[in-house]
């Protein structure tokens, strides 16, 4: 026993120090001032008993009680295991514990979609909203779900305090659909969570409605946000004159502006010593739900200074969207000429893009109002004007022509949002799109080897199934006619599944299945798509490249119940298959190339970094590949669900 405690006592040493280490990170923040979490403000609300028995939580159904929100909350807040149990029987254990183990994954929101929500503001509709809220919340500690919750140590304290959290005048401002006074309007209400959740400065957002006490017109509304850990340090040392220096702002003392900054500098580089890249982004002007944003890239081999300002459809019932783009590019660009030629050349080129959109409820009848349906009329004028690029002619390099295209759509949409957790995310309530799409695109491109007409069908469809979990297909079809003919032709079928959640002794547990299949014909000579265009396949290799692909991986995500330092672990297994040829060979003639692994991810959703991925990968027959067996540690970004709205009328990329 005492050896057993000795390791124990060494381990947790290591632990502190660690947290000192990221202490000293999270003190480097710039300029930031103490803050601390908000309480709501003056008049006070109800008693919290009284409270929680009006409250239409937004996060359970209409119907929910007082005693089921208590039961959910308490499991919510505690995963009391046999583990814990007996680890709680010992003082240094009971502290090994608390820094392993925590309360992982919020069960509030898990099971709700066996059946589709109800909404649950629907009780409100037409009362008058009185007074609005906003509770902000730290960073570490506290939840939507619980905001009693307290911070677990001293370094979450400690970010708390530097982090500067989202103003609350930026949010009435900038970021709510509704207003002092409005009627309530459950859709609205419903749509402004998601909203707040998918900003990207939030880890989430909850929104209640509190009848007021001896009145029957009134009620007020409490916007509770949980901001994430906003500052994003990177940098390294390479030698004595080489060096890297990133520092990325998400939230710009609590604006919601966006800045990045990064430095490379190499004394030994004969080309340019110094390189850096900007990025300025100002999400939400005013009430208008206008974003800018501005690019300065100069690298080695990639020079860029580009401005955007863009308005999306933002919710199904937004009328106008459009977006406005130009910029200048100096590229250094890499083309590998099929089997295994390889040539770079300068590009300069300078290209202007804009469209608009209006968006019209549909006049078919719904069987299902919460599926709000719209039809929506686009059209997009996109600039290509080269500078400098390498001969183009009617057999080569056809795709740095000048060239004007002109692109108009119709479409119809139909969608909702259903909350659930454990899927992309490691415990954040994720807003699944649940509904259809059908897009016609047609135009014409003027070019200086002729005019072409475009054609293309897009057509998508998601839905949970009873029991069997969540499946999503996408169909897309596309080509120009010119004078020779049909060109770039190319057809594109996509699914996603995931799994419903299955609970283990180790945690909870989804499967996903992905297939892609991209078939192109008639495409210009430097034109190919990669088995890994993904990322899916896990291997970059110049020989996995073709003209026709067809992809599909399976991985397991154990959601684990380990909490390292804040970092949740999910364990991965993993297989992906892949086939990809050029004509005139069959796709189905090839060698079918194979991926088997295991690994593991880690993310704190309290932080905007990646999720860090560890892999264990093993690879058969992968061409001119002397080690089939490979291991690797990357950053893993987001993923995003595709969702069914639409917006710039587009040409099928080939990617």
């Amino acid at each position: 026993m005492s050896v057993i405690i000795f390791v124990l006592g060494h381990c947790r040493q290591g632990l502190r120090l660690a947290l000192l280490v990221m202490a000293i990170l999270l003190v480097q923040h710039s300029g930031a001032m103490a803050q601390k979490t908000d309480s709501i403000p003056t008049p006070r609300p109800p008693a919290t008993d009284s409270l929680r028995r009006s409250t239409a939580d937004s996060l359970a159904t209409a119907y929910s009680t007082a005693i089921a929100d208590s039961a959910a909350r308490a499991s919510d807040s505690l995963l009391y295991t046999s583990l814990k149990r007996r680890m709680y029987k010992h003082r240094l254990t009971h502290q090994l514990y608390d820094v392993l183990f925590r309360d992982v994954y919020n069960s509030q929101v898990t099971g709700e979609v066996a059946q589709i929500e109800v909404n649950p503001f629907l009780p409100y509709r037409g009362r008058i909203i009185g007074k609005i809220y906003i509770q902000r919340l730290g960073v570490f500690g506290a939840s939507v779900y619980d905001t009693t919750r307290k911070a677990a140590n001293w370094i979450e304290r400690t970010g708390n305090r530097v982090h500067t959290n989202t103003r609350e005048n930026v949010i009435r401002r900038s970021y709510l659909l509704f207003k002092e006074g409005d009627p309530v309007d459950p859709t609205v209400l419903r749509d402004n969570e998601r909203l707040l959740r998918r900003i990207g400065i939030f880890l989430d957002a909850r929104i209640l409605v509190v009848p007021r006490r001896g009145s029957k017109q009134f009620v007020d509304v409490y916007v509770i946000t949980q901001d994430v850990w906003s500052l994003l340090p990177d940098g390294g040392v390479g030698g004595f004159n080489s060096f890297q220096l990133a520092l990325d702002q998400r939230n710009f003392r609590g604006l919601g502006q966006q800045l990045v900054n990064r430095v490379n500098y190499d004394g030994n580089d004969p080309y340019q010593k110094l390189e850096y890249l900007g990025r300025y982004v100002n999400p939400y002007i005013g009430k208008t739900f206008l974003t800018g944003q501005i690019d300065l890239q100069l690298l080695r081999f990639q020079k860029v200074l580009s401005a955007k300002l863009f308005r999306p459809f933002i919710n199904p019932d937004t009328k106008w969207a459009g977006q406005l783009e130009l910029g200048q590019y100096w590229l250094q660009n890499r083309v590998l000429i099929r089997p295994d030629s390889l040539i770079q050349f300068p590009l300069n080129y300078f290209y202007f893009d804009t469209w608009v959109g209006r968006s019209f409820p549909s006049p078919f009848k719904l069987r299902n109002p919460e599926d709000r349906a719209r039809i929506v009329v686009a059209a997009r004028l996109t600039t290509y004007d080269y500078g400098r690029r390498p001969e183009v002619r009617a057999d080569t390099n056809q795709l740095y022509q000048d060239r004007r295209t002109s692109l108009f759509s119709v479409g119809y949409t139909q969608r909702r949002y259903v909350r659930d957790v454990l899927i992309y995310g490691f415990g954040r309530t994720e807003d699944v799109p649940y509904g259809s799409t059908i897009s016609l695109v047609g135009g014409f491109e003027r070019a200086e080897l002729g005019e072409r007409l475009y054609m293309g069908v897009n057509l998508s469809r998601g839905q949970y199934i009873r029991k069997m979990g969540y499946l999503y297909g996408f169909v897309s079809a596309g080509t120009y006619y010119g004078q020779q003919g049909r060109q770039q032709t190319i057809l594109s079928l996509i699914s996603n599944y995931f799994s419903p959640l299955h609970k283990t002794g180790w945690g909870q547990m989804r499967h996903f299945l992905n297939t892609n299949l991209t078939i192109g014909a008639d495409r210009f000579n430097n034109e190919y798509v990669y088995l890994n265009g993904d990322r899916s396949f896990g291997v970059n290799s110049d020989a996995l490249i073709g003209t026709k692909r067809l992809l599909v991986s399976y991985e397991n995500l154990l959601f684990s119940r380990i909490n390292v330092l804040g970092f949740r672990v999910a364990f991965i297994t993993f297989a992906n298959l892949g086939m990809v040829s050029f004509p005139p060979e069959s796709l189905l003639s090839g060698p079918l190339y194979q991926g088997y692994g295991i690994g593991f991810r880690l993310r704190n959703e309290h932080l905007t970094f990646n999720s860090f991925q560890i892999r264990l990968a093993y690879y058969p027959n992968l061409p001119n590949n002397s080690a089939p067996f490979r291991s690797t540690f990357e950053g893993v970004p987001v993923l995003r669900f595709r969702d069914f709205d639409i917006n710039s009328p587009q040409v099928i990329s080939f990617q």
